[in-house]
C-alpha cells in the first residue's frame, strides 16, 4: 500500500509540477522579479492579443481570453520558468486560415463558421495531450532549428501580406490555400484605388513611432531595466486621436468595435463539426509544441534547469482545454515575449500568474475603451513584431559558412512556406529535411586514419598532420551507418581509399598491406547491438567472436601480431 501510495504521489507531483516548486518558492528572492516581469509582459500582451485576433480572424475579445487563460494553465502544468505562454504570431495565421469562411466548406451555416475556432482549439489540445500521453515528445527532434526558422520566416510573409489589407484600409477579402501570398497581393493591387488616406496615413504615423522606439528597446536593452511599452501607449494615443477625431464617423475608418468586459458564458465545442477541422489541428498541433520545447530547452539549458518535454506537451494541451469553451484560439511559447520576461527579472513560472492578473485588469475594467481604436493600427503592431524573423536573411551568409545544407533547408522551407501555404511549406520543410539526412548517410566521409604518436588515438589523414601510419595496415573509418542505402558507396570507396579491387585475385601489383580495418572481417568500438546482431546473425564462426575489439589501436596490435597470415582484415565500425 505504502508503494501505491508513492507512486501515485509522485505521479501526481509529476502532473502538476506546481507542487514541486511553489512550496519552494523562496518569496524574498524571487517576488520581486517575477511581479516585474509578469507586469511588463502583461502590459505588452493586452495589444498584442488584441491585435493577433485580427490575424486569426476573430474578435478582439477572445485574444484577451486567450492570453489570460494560457497563463494560468501553464502556471499549474508547465515546467520551464521563463517562457511566455499566449498568442503566437504564426500560430494565429494558421488559425485564421481555417476558420476564414473562404476556406471553409459552403455547406456549412454561418452561424457554424463562428464555431469553427473551438472546435479547432479541442482537436488541437487532444492531438497535443494523445501525444504527451504515449510519451511522443520526441517528436520535436525532428524539426530542426533551421526548419523552424525557416519556416516562421515564410509564414511571416504571408502574415505581413495579411496585414496590408488594414494599413490600406481596403475591404476585400482574405484568400487562402494555395498561393494565398500571390492572390492576396493581386487583390490588393486590383484595389489599391480604394485606399481608405486617413488609415493610410495613421498607418504610416504609427510606423514612425513603433520602428524606432522597438530598435531603440534593442539597443539599449542592457541598460533599460524595463523595454518602453511603446504599442500600449501607441494604442492609448491612437484610440484617443480616433475617439475625439471622429475618424470612423468621418473618413470611414474600420475600427476594433465593442470589447465587452467580463467573461462571456461557455459554450461547449460542437462536436459536429470536428471532421472539418480535423486534419487541420494536426501541423497546428505539431509547430505550436516545437516551438515550445524548443524555446523551454533553450532557456532551460541557459538557466541550468531541466525541462520534460512530455510534460510540456501536456501543458500546451491543456492551455487549450478550458479556453476552447470560451471561443479562443490555439496557443505557444512566443519567443520575443519570452525574451522580454526573462531580461526583466523573472524568476519563476509564477510571473505568468501575475501576467493573467493584468489582463483580467483589462477583461474586467478597459477592453471596452478599445472601441475607437483603428484596424490597421493593430495591423501595424503585428507587422513590426515580424521584424526578428524577417531579419534571419541577415544571417544567410553566416549560416551558409557553417551548414550549406542547413541553409538550404532554411531556404527551401521558407519559400515553401510563403509561396504555398504554411502547412504545405511545413511538409515539404520536414521531407527535405529527411531526405538531406538521407543523402548524408549515403555519400558520408570515409577518410583513411593515421596514428597519434605516443597514443591509442587515429584520426584522419586528410584532417591532421604529422599522423604516422602503422607499416602494412590500413585503418579505415566509414562515417555513417552502414545499411542498405549506402552499401554500395561504402564498397567502392574502401576499395579506391585502399587501392584494391574487388577480387583479389586479379591484383597484378603488390598492395603494400596486409590488412585493412574496415567493417568486412575485423571490428573494432562496434556499439553493443551490431556486436550482438552480428553474433546472433552467425557472422562469426564458432570460437571467432575474438575478433572484436574494443578500440582500434587493439585492432592494428592484432593485425601486427598477425603479419604472417595473409587475407586478414579488419574494421572499425
Amino acid at each position: 500500500i505504502l508503494v501505491v501510495a508513492a507512486r501515485i504521489k509522485d505521479y501526481v507531483f509529476s502532473f502538476f509540477p506546481v507542487l514541486q516548486w511553489l512550496p519552494k518558492y523562496k518569496l524574498r528572492e524571487y517576488l520581486l522579479g517575477d511581479v516585474m516581469s509578469g507586469v511588463i509582459v502583461g502590459v505588452l500582451l493586452v495589444p498584442q492579443s488584441i491585435a493577433y485576433s485580427l490575424l486569426a480572424g476573430q474578435e478582439p475579445i477572445y485574444g484577451l481570453y486567450t492570453s489570460f487563460f494560457a497563463s494560468i494553465i501553464y502556471f499549474i502544468f508547465g515546467t520551464s520558468r521563463h517562457i511566455s505562454v499566449g498568442i503566437f504570431g504564426v500560430i494565429c495565421l494558421m488559425v485564421g486560415q481555417v476558420v476564414d469562411p473562404a476556406s471553409v466548406n459552403t455547406t456549412i451555416s454561418a452561424v457554424n463558421q463562428t464555431s469553427l475556432c473551438p472546435n479547432l482549439l479541442c482537436v488541437v489540445d487532444s492531438f497535443q495531450v494523445a501525444m504527451g500521453f504515449f510519451q511522443v515528445g520526441f517528436v520535436s527532434v525532428y524539426l530542426s532549428d533551421s526548419l523552424l526558422s525557416g519556416f516562421v520566416t515564410g509564414a511571416s510573409f504571408t502574415i505581413l501580406t495579411s496585414q496590408a489589407r488594414y494599413l490600406l484600409g481596403l475591404d476585400i477579402p482574405r484568400s487562402s490555400g494555395i498561393g494565398s501570398l500571390i492572390a492576396t497581393w493581386i487583390n490588393i493591387f486590383r484595389n489599391i484605388h480604394k485606399t481608405n488616406i486617413c488609415d493610410l496615413i495613421t498607418s504610416f504615423l504609427c510606423f514612425l513611432v513603433l520602428i524606432p522606439t522597438k530598435e531603440l528597446n534593442e539597443h539599449f536593452k542592457s541598460r533599460l531595466k524595463a523595454p518602453i511599452p511603446v504599442e500600449l501607449v501607441v494604442i492609448v494615443a491612437a484610440t484617443l486621436a480616433s475617439h475625439f477625431g471622429e475618424l470612423r464617423e468621418t473618413y470611414g475608418s474600420s475600427v476594433a468595435g465593442h470589447i465587452p468586459t467580463g467573461f462571456l458564458p461557455p459554450h461547449p465545442p460542437d462536436w459536429s463539426l470536428i471532421p472539418n477541422v480535423a486534419l487541420d489541428a494536426i501541423p497546428i498541433a505539431i509547430i505550436g509544441f516545437a516551438i515550445t520545447v524548443s524555446l523551454s530547452e533553450m532557456f532551460a539549458k541557459k538557466h541550468g534547469y531541466t525541462v520534460r518535454a512530455n510534460q510540456e506537451m501536456y501543458a500546451i494541451g491543456f492551455c487549450n482545454i478550458i479556453p476552447s469553451f470560451f471561443h479562443c484560439f490555439t496557443t505557444s511559447a512566443a519567443l520575443a515575449k519570452t525574451l522580454v520576461k526573462e531580461s526583466t527579472g523573472c524568476r519563476t513560472q509564477m510571473s505568468g500568474m501575475v501576467t493573467s492578473l493584468v489582463i483580467l485588469l483589462v477583461l474586467l475594467v478597459i477592453a471596452p475603451l478599445f472601441y475607437s481604436l483603428q484596424k490597421c493600427v493593430l495591423a501595424v503592431i503585428t507587422i513590426v513584431n515580424l521584424r526578428g524573423a524577417l531579419r534571419k536573411f541577415k544571417d544567410l551568409p553566416k549560416m551558409w559558412h557553417l551548414s550549406r545544407v542547413d541553409t538550404v533547408i532554411w531556404l527551401v522551407t521558407m519559400a515553401a512556406s510563403a509561396l504555398i501555404s504554411t502547412e504545405i511549406g511545413l511538409l515539404v520543410g520536414v521531407c527535405f529535411s529527411m531526405l538531406c539526412v538521407i543523402f548524408r548517410t549515403q555519400r558520408p566521409e570515409a577518410p583513411l586514419l593515421g596514428w597519434v604518436a605516443e597514443s591509442e588515438t587515429y584520426e584522419s589523414l586528410s584532417a591532421y598532420k604529422n599522423l604516422q601510419t602503422k607499416p602494412g595496415i590500413m585503418v579505415f573509418r566509414f562515417e555513417a551507418p552502414l545499411y542498405y542505402i549506402n552499401k554500395e558507396c561504402f564498397k567502392s570507396t574502401l576499395y579506391k581509399q585502399t587501392g584494391t579491387s574487388i577480387s583479389m585475385d586479379f591484383v597484378s601489383e603488390p598492395l603494400g598491406f596486409h590488412t585493412i580495418i574496415d567493417v568486412q572481417v575485423l571490428l573494432a568500438q562496434c556499439n553493443p547491438s551490431v556486436r550482438s546482431s552480428l553474433i546472433r546473425g552467425e557472422f562469426f564462426k564458432e570460437g571467432e567472436d575474438h575478433l572484436l575489439f574494443h578500440s582500434v589501436h587493439q585492432a592494428v596490435d592484432f593485425a601486427l601480431g598477425a603479419q604472417g597470415h595473409s587475407g586478414t582484415s579488419a574494421s572499425k565500425n
